[in-house]
């Protein structure tokens, strides 16, 4: 598996946008969380996160590639675990359904940063800290909702045992402890 910095540079090399770069921090932030509380491996999950949208820009976030360039650019890099989470985050890609533990999971918590992030915004001082959980669920309420987050995807921390409002909680608070690198 390859270390952090490694995966840094990985980014580095193929993001460009530095709000996508945000949005692979905080989900690396909310999978070390979600590994710490569901007793998985903290490091690969939070890999996982970081690396989860590294071709987004390359393939434009076709949902048909996306996810399946990834694999590309990560085999054999990655443990293959974490390889099969990143490719199934986007199941549009695979035809197929998520059906394990950390595939869910990532698809949650990558997601819910998106969310999360989308909800500060809306917040006159734009600060992390200005989020609450119950703004966040019921942003997943809304009509308009967020551009490009899928609510079904959020609700998948249900099928990992944790309740909405307790994932948002615990993504919340995972984000706020990097809101500097945020700038949220």
């Amino acid at each position: 598996m390859i270390s952090r910095e490694e995966a840094i540079r990985l980014l580095d090399e193929h993001i460009r946008s530095e709000n996508m770069r945000k949005h692979c921090l905080a989900s690396e932030a909310v999978m070390r969380a979600l590994a710490r509380q569901l007793g998985q491996n903290e490091e690969e999950w939070g890999l996982a996160g970081l690396l989860h949208d590294l071709d987004v820009e390359i393939t434009n976030a076709d949902p048909y590639t996306h996810g399946p360039y990834a694999e590309k650019l990560l085999n054999g890099k990655i443990t293959p675990e974490s390889l099969d989470a990143i490719v199934m985050h986007n199941e549009v890609a695979t035809g197929k359904e998520r059906t394990r533990l950390f595939q869910h999971a990532l698809a949650a918590g990558e997601t819910i940063t998106g969310l999360i992030m989308a909800t500060a915004l809306v917040y006159p001082d734009k600060k992390l800290a200005s989020v609450k959980v119950k703004s966040i669920t019921k942003r997943m309420k809304e009509k308009a909702f967020a551009a490009s987050v899928k609510r079904e995807n959020i609700l998948e921390c249900e099928k990992i045992g944790i309740p909405l409002d307790e994932f948002a909680d615990l993504s919340l608070r995972s984000m706020q402890e990097i809101s500097s690198e945020l700038g949220l």
